[in-house]
């Protein structure tokens, strides 16, 4: 007891010390970096996914977070979520509905920084919505909104705008078919399609800051991997498409209920793809190549970010943050995409990264998006905001083998989902809210989520111990 009562203090000692260098510091600032769509790359992922030297980079003088989630596994939801700091429910955040809409008392967490004199400026796809909680905005930019036309008549047009396609080909199968294709690679530079001029712009942004001294809120959202997996040739040629990982399981897991299935729809809404049925073997491996190619894509676009920052000598009072706003299946299950309870579909990459931080720490506790709010709020001395679901990871950012928490919460529409350091249990509800499919999966003895045990009696106690946690949640959640 005397021990254990030591190392309290000394923990303490440690957290008090770590919040003292950090009040002392002049307010930091933030570049928040997102990346749509991504996979984790760095850590024990690392060796079977795409090459991201410039993430690995900053995941190995800072802290990475091996097992972070999103809490809902799609775009608009997720980021409301984050940038609200508060959790999704069976009336909140659905989808795409805005943050404006489902939260309209909330305080986004640019409108937090503005608040207390930051500058706060949104690049690229940070809010889904992009005039969502827009008085939280110093700039709010994204490169293809000039180019949009007005007018619901518009609206093929627009798509075709946003999917930025460079190449006669795919736009000549757009024109013909009112949908381009899933991927295209093209032999220009990173800055031609809009995912480098979002980058661009933020080393432009850097640069004033840099003049007028003001502390700053960047966050800056990059588009790919999202689809189309569009992408410079030279990111096509980093791999050789017969030697990529292919999906160890192509079928639902066993014993899985059929909710856990989704037809992949925004997959199956590109040309060439099938309209149902499984991926051929063939076309399976092109996406894989596309996939890959765009993440390396963007990961070169962080380094050009990063290196801008250290150019300037900003990243010596800079909070670097690198997240992902979900998962995505390549193949996994047999499925694509995003909007599922699967794992792979909701676990995220998060690195922080700052001269007060620790360095090449890997947390493997679970933690959550909606933690990201209160942790930049600690870290940049603010003030903490009620709403937030979230607590902050300061403890795991500044105290070598601070573990995670003890659960954290997903959702997505009527499934609900517990993840603990070992389990991963999902319950998909009806309009009576009653109970009409579960699933559970034991990370101890597989990690890749094969054989749904939550019928299986030795695993009863846990089922009801998960269950009785995850109701409660919901229920917290749903009277928010």
């Amino acid at each position: 007891m005397k021990f254990l009562t030591a190392l309290a203090l000394s923990t303490c000692s440690i957290i008090l010390t770590m919040s003292s260098a950090l009040a002392n510091k002049s307010q930091p600032n933030v570049l928040f970096i997102m990346i749509d769509d991504m996979r984790v790359t760095y850590g024990p992922y690392a060796e079977q996914g795409p090459k991201t030297p410039n993430i690995d980079s900053l995941a190995s003088t800072g802290v990475a977070f091996n097992r972070a989630y999103s809490n809902i596994p799609v775009c608009g939801a997720s980021r409301a979520s984050l940038m609200t700091g508060i959790r999704g429910s069976k009336n909140r955040f659905l989808a795409f509905s805005p943050a404006d809409v489902d939260t309209p008392d909330a305080i986004s967490l640019a409108q937090h920084f503005k608040n207390n004199g930051y500058t706060t400026v949104s690049l690229g796809k940070v809010f889904n919505n992009q005039f969502d909680k827009k008085d939280g905005w110093n700039t709010n930019w994204r490169p293809d909104e000039a180019l949009k036309l007005k007018g619901k008549n518009n609206q093929k047009a627009n798509l075709k705008i946003r999917m930025n396609y460079l190449s006669d080909n795919a736009n000549k199968i757009f024109d013909d078919n009112k949908k381009g294709p899933a991927f295209e690679n093209t032999n220009v530079d990173d800055f031609a399609y809009f995912n480098g001029q979002i980058a661009k712009r933020a080393t432009q942004e850097l640069e004033m800051f840099n003049e007028n001294k003001q502390p700053f809120f960047l966050a800056v959202g990059l588009k790919k991997p999202h689809l189309p997996f569009n992408a410079p040739q030279k990111y096509w040629d980093m791999y050789n498409r017969e030697q990529l990982p292919v999906a160890s399981s192509d079928a639902l897991a066993k014993n899985a209920p059929k909710e856990s299935n989704h037809t992949w729809g925004e997959l199956r809404s590109y040309y060439g793809m099938p309209k149902k049925g499984p991926m051929p073997k063939e076309l399976a491996k092109e996406l894989v190549h596309g996939y890959f190619a765009a993440t390396s894509y963007s990961d070169a676009l962080v380094g050009v970010m990063v290196n801008k920052l250290k150019e300037l000598k900003l990243d010596e009072n800079t909070i670097i943050v690198l997240w992902g706003d979900h998962g995505w299946s390549l193949g996994e299950h047999g499925l694509w995409a995003k909007h599922s309870a699967y794992n792979v579909a909701n676990q995220i990459p998060l690195i922080f990264n700052a001269p007060q931080l620790l360095k090449n720490n890997q947390v493997e506790g679970v933690v959550e998006s909606v933690d990201i709010y209160p942790t930049l709020a600690e870290l940049a001395n603010l003030p903490a905001v009620e709403q937030v679901d979230g607590i902050s990871l300061v403890p795991q950012l500044t105290v070598k083998g601070s573990k995670g928490k003890g659960e954290v919460f997903t959702r997505w529409k009527n499934s609900d989902t517990i993840r603990t350091n070992r389990y991963h249990y999902t319950e998909w509800r009806n309009k009576k809210d009653k109970v009409i499919a579960r699933m559970l999966f034991d990370h101890e003895n597989d990690q890749e989520e094969l054989v749904n045990v939550s019928e299986q009696k030795e695993y009863t106690s846990v089922v009801t111990e998960l269950s009785t946690k995850l109701l409660k949640q919901i229920n917290i959640a749903n009277n928010y």
